[in-house]
């Protein structure tokens, strides 16, 4: 009787012991969380970013000012890709471009510039003095074509044009880009554009917008001698691409019965065509969707808004409606006088400053450098082209009010 009456005195004890170190371990870890200690999953993320920050390769300092601020309370987002191929004279514009695409966008930015040899010390000056480095990093790259074409391929159209052709053999690691030319403004944030990547169906691989709007006034039905896409051809100057999807492909032509892959189409191509195109590798482009139609997103004119949208004649429906979403300011009108309006966008937002109050440094100034340009059939809808500029002002400074 003794005996049992000991055994259960016994297990009382154990019992009561085993309770008071299950609440003893309880209290501790509540200690810990409310300290701010890391979890170990938190510790192996950190080691994971530091990881993924040695790896990163040669980048400007814009990443590395961008490292140090990293945290692992920081949930890591989408990072979106441009490129801009840079020659001549064409480094303030190349900048201001830059610039714009900073001001809206949303999700981080990598610039893939791809310049001339004296050009790389200018943009690493003028980039590495940026602030908001948690906004956008860069890496700069040399002009390369293939060694045996490469003097061919650099003259074909304006220099260094023909750059963007390669991108998808160059940037291997990269999956999805933008590629825009220098003469290239953002009236909105870069992320609207990136979204049409995830309106691709399972055969398109790029997107661009058409020629023209106007088939009266449209270059390639009335003067190509070369197959084009669709019925005014494509516009080269914004183009959206899934590279993983290019580089797998393998595109139909009309030079062998065998479809060939992106790389090895190229110069085939070029030595067919190269006395009858006159636009260049846009020109290469529009052959390959024309034998390719399925692989092409088609986006409206407002993404890619020209001087022939409005000098005519308003003949942008889109962006009528909606505002411009992204100024294209080819045949040089940011620097002359032929088109005001297109300068006038182009200087406020040249000489506008990181940090300054968009309403009273952008919106305002532009909108007393439009009411002087009534005189040109541009300025007479000079409304169309703050229309989604105000808009993106607006929402920046909603957005940044939310904290995100």
């Amino acid at each position: 009787m003794r005996r049992r009456v000991r055994l259960v005195l016994l297990c009382f004890v154990c019992g009561f012991c085993s309770l008071l170190y299950a609440f003893s371990q309880l209290s501790d870890s509540l200690e810990e969380r409310e300290s701010g200690i890391k979890t170990p999953r938190s510790t192996a993320a950190l080691r994971s970013g530091r990881r993924a920050r040695k790896g990163a390769g040669s980048v400007g300092l814009g990443e590395r000012r961008q490292s140090s601020r990293y945290s692992i309370s920081i949930k890591p987002t989408e990072k979106m890709h441009l490129a801009v191929v840079a020659c001549g004279e064409r480094l303030e514009e190349t900048v201001t471009m830059l610039k714009s695409a900073i001001i809206f966008s949303i999700k981080c930015l990598h610039f893939h510039i791809f310049a001339e040899d004296q050009l790389h010390k200018s943009f690493k000056d003028i980039l590495d003095y940026w602030p908001f480095p948690e906004k956008f990093k860069y890496t700069l790259y040399p002009i390369t074509f293939p060694s045996e074409n490469a003097l061919e391929w650099k003259k074909l159209f304006k220099p260094c044009a023909s750059q963007r052709l390669f991108l998808p053999l160059i940037l291997k690691d990269v999956d999805s880009l933008l590629y825009v030319d220098t003469d290239i403004l953002f009236l909105r944030p870069v992320d609207d554009i990136w979204a049409f990547l995830r309106k691709f169906n399972s055969t398109q691989i790029a997107a661009m917008a058409p020629e023209h709007e106007e088939p009266r006034i449209g270059w390639y039905n009335r003067f190509a001698r070369h197959p084009y896409y669709g019925k005014t051809g494509i516009n080269s100057g914004v183009m959206l691409m899934n590279m993983t999807r290019m580089r797998r492909k393998y595109f139909k032509n009309d030079m062998t019965t065998a479809q060939l892959r992106w790389g090895e189409l190229l110069m085939p191509l070029l030595k067919k065509y190269k006395l009858n195109i006159t636009w260049g590798d846009q020109d290469l482009l529009n052959i390959m969707f024309f034998y390719n139609p399925d692989s092409l997103f088609i986006f409206p004119c407002q993404w890619n808004y020209r001087p022939d949208h409005c000098i005519y004649g308003s003949n942008c429906q889109e962006a009528e409606e909606e505002g411009i979403s992204i100024l294209h300011g080819n045949r040089g009108v940011y620097h002359d006088d032929k088109q005001p309006v297109f300068r006038a966008i182009y200087e406020v937002l040249q000489n506008h400053s990181f940090g300054d109050d968009l309403v009273h440094s952008l919106l305002h100034p532009l909108e007393q450098k439009l009411q002087k340009t009534a005189h040109t059939y541009c300025g007479r809808i000079h409304q169309v082209f703050i229309k989604r500029l105000t808009k993106s002002i607006k929402n920046h400074y909603g957005t940044r009010s939310k904290g995100i």
